[in-house]
Parts: C-alpha cells; sequence; structure tokens
C-alpha cells in the first residue's frame, strides 16, 4: 500500500471518527453542569485520537519527521477533523441559513 493510500485512509478515519466523536461526548457530558464541555471534550478527545493515528501510521507527517513531531502532526489532523465534524452537524440541524 502507497502512502498516499495509507493518507487517504488515516483522513477519512480522522474524519468518520470526527462526526461521530461530537454525538458521543454530547452523550456522555450532556447535563446541566457539563454541557459546556461537550466541544473541548470533544476537540481535545480527537487531538488525542489524531495523534494516535499518526504516531500509527508515520505516513501522515513528513518522512523525516520524529515521533513528537508525528504526533503533534496528527493531533492537528485531529482537531481540524473534529471541527469538520462540528461543521457537519452544524449543517445537519441548523441547514445553510443559520440558528
Amino acid at each position: 500500500m502507497t502512502d498516499a493510500v495509507r493518507r487517504v485512509i488515516a483522513g477519512l478515519v480522522l474524519i468518520l471518527t470526527g462526526i461521530l466523536s461530537l454525538p458521543l461526548a454530547a452523550a456522555v457530558l450532556d447535563g446541566r453542569a457539563t454541557e459546556n464541555l461537550i466541544i473541548p471534550a470533544q476537540l481535545i478527545c480527537m487531538a488525542f485520537f489524531g495523534a494516535g493515528l499518526a504516531i500509527a501510521l508515520p505516513s501522515l507527517a513528513p518522512a523525516a519527521a520524529e515521533p513528537k513531531q508525528r504526533a503533534l502532526v496528527g493531533a492537528g489532523w485531529g482537531v481540524l477533523a473534529a471541527l469538520v465534524g462540528l461543521l457537519v452537524f452544524w449543517l445537519a440541524l441548523n441547514g445553510f441559513d443559520g440558528a
């Protein structure tokens, strides 16, 4: 499998996880005292997931990157996937016209 195919698969996994992580975080943190923690918890979890995925699949980061750099790049990809998931749910709930 080439690096490009691995990147595409990892990107799809990250986007799918980013979309599914928002309702999972909402299910766990839906309460009067914790409802403001849903989006920060999703972003943090996706950063950790992206970092782990980038360490497991070195093709997500530049070839000469050390494990620490790969983890940081993966965390960035994870946060980006979480923001895509947030945008998907915003558009699904509110449409293009807004709230």
